[in-house]
C-alpha cells in the first residue's frame, strides 16, 4: 500500500496511508538497529571466543608481541586473551623426554677411562623463571632438537663429574656420585628451561678391568672368610666329639671300677668263708689284679690314641683351611698388583699420548703462525730485499772475482818469495851441517871440544833471552860484590886472579849456567854435570870425574 498517488499530473498523498507508512518506517529502523546490535554482539562473542586461549595441564602457554619487561609471558593452566595483530601465542610441551647417554671412555680422577651408560629423563619446568628460559630457547623446536641439546649438556657435565672422582668413589659411594650428577646437570639444563626428573645409571665399567678386579678381590675375601668360618665350625664339631668320647671313656672306666670293687668285696667274703682256699684266692686275686691293670692301661692307651688322632685331624684341617685362605689372599694380592701395574702403564701411556698430542698441537699452531708470518714477510719485506739482494750479489760476485784475481797474483808472488826463502834456508842449513861435520872431524881426537864450542856459540842468544826477561824492570842501583883477592892458589899450583883461573871460574859458574839453560829450555851435555834438586833449599853441582875440557886456545 502506498500513500502517494499521481492524478492528472499532480501528486496526491493519502493522510491515513502516510501515517501508517511513517509508523512502519520507524519499526523497520528499530528492527534494523536490533539486528545490528545482535550481529555486533554475536561478532564480539565469536571474536573473544576465537582469541581466548586455554592452556592444558601438560602444556605451557607462551604469549609474545606486546612490548614489556619480558620478551614473552608464560602461563601453566587457565587461559589468557590474545590480542589480534599485536600479539601471538605458542605452546611448550611438558611431556618428559627420555635421553640415552652412551658415555664411553670418560677420564676419571686417577686417569682411568670409565664407561657409564645411563638414561636421563628431563622436561620443561613450570617454574616462572625456567618457563621464561624455555620460551626464549626452546619455543618452536621439535622434541628431537630439544633432546639433542639436553644430551650434549648432560654428556659434558657427566664427564666433568667423573673427572672429579676416583674409580673407588664412583664404584662405592653411589650416593655422592648421583648427588654431583643431579647438582651439575640440573644447574646447566635449567639455563635452557629444562629440569631433571630422573637419572638411571645402568652400569659402570672401565677399559682396564680395574672395577672387575675390585669385585674379584671382594669375592675372594668373602670366599676366604667363608672357608675360615667353615674350618672353625669343623674344628668346634670335632672338638665336641672328642670331648664326648673322652667323657664316655671316663664313665665306662668308672663303672668298670665299681664292678671290680663289688667283685673284690665278694671275693673278700669268699676268702673269709673259705679259709682253705685262701692261697688259691690270693693267687686268683693277683692274676685278676694284673688283668685289671692291663685292661685299664689298654683303655687309657686307646683313649689317648683317639684323642691324639682327633687333635691331629683337627690341626690338619685347620692348617689346610689356613693354607687355602693364604693362597686366596696371595692370589688376590697378585691380581691387585697386576692391576696396579696395568693401571700405571695405562696412566703413563695416557700421559704420554696427552703430552704428544699437546706438543703436536702446539707444533701445528707454531708452524701455521710461521707460515703466515713468512708469507707476510715475503709480501711486505722480502720482495724488495730480494731485488736488493740480487743487485748486491751481482756486485759482490764482480768484486769477489776481482779480489780472487788480485789474491791469485799476490799468492803467486808470495809463493815465489817463500820458495826463494826456503831455498836460502836450506842452503844455510846444509852449510851449517857441513861446518858441524868438519868440526866433528877436526875434534875427532877430543870429542868434548865440539859440544863446548857449540855451547859457547849459543851463549850470546841465551844472554839475550835473559836480558829480555828483565828489560822492563826498573832498577835504581846495581851493586857488584867481589872478594877483593888479587890471586889465590888452587891445590898449591901458582897464584892468579879470578879471571886467569879459568877452571875454577868455570866450576863455580856451572850452577848458574845450569839454571840459565833450564830457563832457556836448553839441555846441557852430561860432562858439564847436573844439579841435584832433591832439596829445594840446597842445590849442589856435581862435576863428572872426566877431565875438564882443554883450552881451545
Amino acid at each position: 500500500m502506498t500513500a502517494v498517488a499521481l492524478v492528472n499530473g499532480m501528486i496526491l498523498v493519502d493522510p491515513v496511508l502516510a501515517q501508517a507508512g511513517e509508523e512502519s518506517g520507524l519499526g523497520g529502523l528499530v528492527l534494523v538497529g536490533i539486528g545490528v546490535a545482535v550481529f555486533l554482539l554475536f561478532f564480539a562473542l565469536v571474536f573473544f571466543a576465537t582469541r581466548y586461549r586455554r592452556c592444558p595441564s601438560n602444556r605451557v602457554l607462551v604469549i609474545w608481541g606486546k612490548s614489556g619487561k619480558q620478551s614473552a609471558r608464560c602461563y601453566h593452566g587457565g587461559g589468557q586473551f590474545v590480542w589480534p595483530v599485536i600479539e601471538d601465542f605458542g605452546y611448550l610441551s611438558l611431556e618428559p623426554l627420555v635421553i640415552d647417554i652412551p658415555l664411553e671412555g670418560a677420564l676419571s680422577l686417577n686417569n682411568i677411562r670409565v664407561n657409564v651408560p645411563s638414561t636421563f629423563t628431563v622436561g620443561i619446568a613450570t617454574d616462572p623463571v625456567l618457563m621464561a628460559n624455555a620460551a626464549e630457547r626452546l619455543l618452536g623446536l621439535p622434541p628431537q632438537a630439544i633432546r639433542e641439546q639436553a644430551q650434549d649438556i648432560i654428556l659434558g657435565q657427566l664427564r666433568l663429574v667423573i673427572a672429579t672422582l676416583s674409580i673407588e668413589e664412583i664404584n662405592k659411594d653411589r650416593e655422592k656420585f648421583m648427588g654431583l650428577i643431579n647438582e651439575n646437570v640440573t644447574q646447566e639444563i635449567n639455563k635452557i628451561g629444562l629440569e631433571l626428573i630422573n637419572v638411571n645409571i645402568r652400569d659402570i665399567t672401565d677399559e682396564s678391568g680395574y672395577i672387575r678386579a675390585i669385585g674379584q678381590r671382594a669375592a675372594a675375601e668373602a670366599i676366604n672368610q667363608a672357608k675360615v668360618e667353615v674350618a672353625q665350625a669343623d674344628r668346634d664339631g670335632e672338638t665336641g666329639e672328642a670331648i664326648a668320647i673322652r667323657e664316655k671313656t671316663v664313665s665306662v672306666a668308672q663303672e668298670m671300677a665299681s664292678s671290680e670293687k663289688g667283685k673284690k668285696a665278694a671275693e673278700q667274703t669268699k676268702r673269709v668263708a673259705v679259709a682253705e682256699l685262701e692261697a688259691q684266692a690270693i693267687s686268683g686275686e693277683a692274676e685278676s689284679k694284673r688283668d685289671q691293670d692291663i685292661a685299664i692301661a689298654e683303655r687309657n692307651a686307646e683313649t689317648a690314641a683317639a684323642s691324639k688322632r682327633a687333635e691331629q685331624s683337627q690341626r690338619v684341617q685347620v692348617a689346610e683351611a689356613e693354607a687355602k685362605a693364604v693362597e686366596g689372599e696371595n692370589t688376590s694380592r697378585a691380581q691387585i698388583a697386576d692391576s696396579n701395574a696395568k693401571l700405571a702403564e695405562i696412566k703413563a701411556d695416557a700421559t704420554r699420548r696427552s703430552d704428544v698430542a699437546a706438543a703436536e698441537a702446539a707444533e701445528a699452531i707454531l708452524r701455521a703462525e710461521r707460515e703466515q708470518e713468512l708469507a707476510r714477510l715475503a709480501k711486505e719485506e722480502l720482495a724488495p730485499q730480494e731485488i736488493e739482494k740480487q743487485r748486491i750479489e751481482i756486485a759482490a760476485e764482480a768484486e769477489a772475482e776481482k779480489q780472487r784475481r788480485e789474491a791469485k797474483g799476490e799468492a803467486d808472488a808470495t809463493l815465489a818469495k817463500y820458495q826463494a826463502e826456503a831455498e836460502g834456508v836450506r842452503q844455510v842449513l846444509e852449510a851449517k851441517a857441513e861446518g858441524y861435520r868438519r868440526l866433528m872431524e877436526a875434534a875427532a881426537d877430543n870429542p868434548q871440544v865440539a859440544p863446548t864450542l857449540l855451547l859457547i856459540e849459543q851463549l850470546p842468544q841465551l844472554v839475550a833471552e835473559q836480558v829480555k826477561a828483565i828489560q822492563n824492570l826498573r832498577i835504581d842501583k846495581i851493586t857488584v860484590w867481589d872478594s877483593g883477592r888479587a890471586g889465590s892458589s888452587i891445590e898449591g899450583k901458582g897464584s892468579g886472579g879470578s879471571t886467569s883461573d879459568f877452571l875454577s871460574g868455570l866450576i863455580g859458574a856451572l850452577p848458574p849456567v845450569h839454571e840459565l839453560a833450564k830457563q832457556a829450555g836448553v839441555e846441557l851435555p852430561g860432562y858439564l854435570g847436573r844439579v841435584d834438586e832433591s832439596d829445594d833449599r840446597t842445590r849442589k853441582s856435581t862435576i863428572s870425574s872426566q877431565d875438564p875440557p882443554a883450552d881451545p886456545s
